[in-house]
């Protein structure tokens, strides 16, 4: 037994191929989610005591393999079908290969990608399966991200388990058309995943390092099936390039550090040259997509020595893009911020009035911070104060809530 540090981030690592293992070995998904959610409150449980296995994958797909039996037997109207299913697999396949003893090459995890994003699904379930499947975000954190309440998400996730398991689909890489159209989805998931990780939506902690990690590794696995699709290509790059930051996002006590404050130094160089030079091969090559667009703008920030140094009206004019992409109030929100370092701060907030009657952004706590920034920037420190508080109230994240109050301090 090892020390059990970082249980919680072991888990989460572990899940999808967990789950990848059982369901490929199984082919029910419904049933198999039930047993590795089983098996992770087992280990949640027991592990924090016990210590961590020595093979925490092994582990974990023996009590899963074991949920997964008892659950079959226990089901009267098929128990000969499951049974002969679930019981004939000899004891030896049961030990090889272990979850977390296979490579890249065995690791299910982007053929269960592809298996959530069922083409029997709705686009948010196919999302919110996803995140919870393969992302191993909770149910809670999933709701936040979608805005509903979570009694709402559990019962669309639970819709969505069933629906997969009434499809009887394999755990199999699509071919042709079929992957054709779940990849948007494929994408759009990991995009979220990783934005989750990056910036949490709600709890103590501004980021969840193990999240973003993952959802890097799998949009790497996701370019390699497809090196010419620009847009995949284009989310690798944007990951790489806003993650390269991560380290200078967070100051010493774990407080929230604004980019523009960011010690620069501390950027992970690497990273970024990566990022950079895959956006750069991208980009000349066709039709440009959203994902291509937002990895451009990263790669503006981060070639840029300093705050002082970043090429704004560049900036502006890729939003100006990007919207024409598709209109998001998320996006419009950034290029206010655009235009106040381009024609001043003033320009900025009519933008922002224009937002205000949007009802998905209303009442949201960026829209309030982003408001209180520019009112600073204009020389209004006494509203620009109560916006920061107001916007402290409206977060969910405890971290942005410390911060958002601490700017609202300093300008008394």
């Amino acid at each position: 037994m090892s020390e059990p540090a970082g249980v919680e981030e072991l888990l989460r690592a572990s899940a999808p191929r967990v789950l990848g293992a059982l369901v490929r070995r199984h082919g029910d998904f419904y049933g198999c989610e039930d047993a590795v959610q089983e098996a992770l409150i087992a280990a949640a449980r027991q592990w924090p005591e016990q210590g961590v296995p020595e093979r925490p994958g092994s582990w974990l797909l023996a009590v899963a393999q074991r949920r997964y039996v008892d659950q079959v037997r226990s089901e009267a109207a098929r128990r000969r079908r499951e049974d002969a299913l679930a019981l004939a697999i000899p004891a030896a396949e049961l030990l090889a290969p272990a979850a977390d003893e296979a490579g890249e090459e065995a690791d299910d995890s982007l053929a269960l990608l592809f298996l959530c994003c069922h083409r029997d699904l709705s686009p948010p379930s196919r999302i919110a399966l996803t995140l919870r499947a393969v992302g191993g975000l909770t149910t809670a954190q999933i709701a936040a991200a979608f805005l509903v309440p979570e009694a709402t998400m559990a019962q669309r996730i639970s819709r969505a388990k069933q629906t997969v398991r009434a499809a009887g689909d394999v755990l199999a890489l699509p071919e042709g058309e079929d992957r054709t159209a779940r990849l948007a989805e494929v994408r759009h998931v990991l995009y979220l995943v990783f934005n989750e990780g990056y910036t949490a939506s709600g709890g103590e902690e501004l980021t969840a390092p193990e999240l973003s990690a993952e959802a890097i590794r799998l949009a790497r696995l996701l370019h390699r099936l497809v090196p010419e699709d620009a847009e995949t290509a284009g989310l690798l790059a944007l990951m790489l390039l806003t993650d390269a930051r991560r380290p200078a996002r967070t100051g010493p006590h774990g407080e929230l550090v604004p980019l523009a404050e960011q010690d620069r130094s501390r950027w992970d160089a690497a990273l970024a040259a990566e990022g950079i030079a895959l956006i750069s091969r991208t980009l000349p090559r066709g039709r440009v997509g959203p994902y291509q667009i937002q990895a451009a703008i990263a790669a503006v920030h981060d070639e840029a020595e300093s705050a002082e140094a970043t090429d704004w009206p560049q900036i502006l004019a890729l939003y100006e893009l990007l919207e024409r992409t598709g209109p998001n109030p998320m996006v419009t929100l950034n290029r206010a911020v655009a235009v106040a370092m381009v024609h001043g701060p003033g320009a900025g907030l009519a933008l922002l009035d224009v937002l205000a009657a949007d009802k998905r952004l209303a009442r949201h706590h960026r829209l309030l911070a982003t408001r209180a920034h520019l009112l600073e920037l204009s020389g209004a420190p006494e509203a620009a104060a109560t916006a920061y508080r107001e916007a402290a109230r409206r977060t969910t994240s405890a971290p942005e809530r410390r911060h958002l109050t601490e700017r609202a301090r300093r300008l008394g």
